[in-house]
């Protein structure tokens, strides 16, 4: 399922980023962000996100992660996918 997955992915990553240390306050803020619109997502009666913003804030983390944190933006790109493949 879909939403058992996500929350894993989630988790792993919080762990990783957990464990960097010179993760700037405003990329920890955009992954509590997309945690909590992913959430959102996934609750049946909360049409509260903007699925456009979304998907934007998911590849500008991705795109930040890229460089620095190669392990952090391959559980992101998962996450990515695994939405993407459920329509959003």
């Amino acid at each position: 399922m879909p939403e058992k997955k996500l929350k894993e992915l989630l988790s792993q990553l919080q762990e990783i980023l957990d464990k960097i240390d010179r993760l700037d306050p405003e990329t920890r803020d955009m992954v509590a962000a997309l945690e909590d619109d992913i959430e959102r997502l996934l609750d049946a009666e909360d049409d509260s996100v903007n699925l456009e913003t979304f998907r934007e804030g998911a590849q500008s983390l991705e795109t930040r992660f890229r460089a620095d944190h190669p392990v952090a933006e391959r559980f992101l790109r998962e996450i990515i996918d695994i939405l993407a493949k459920v329509g959003i």
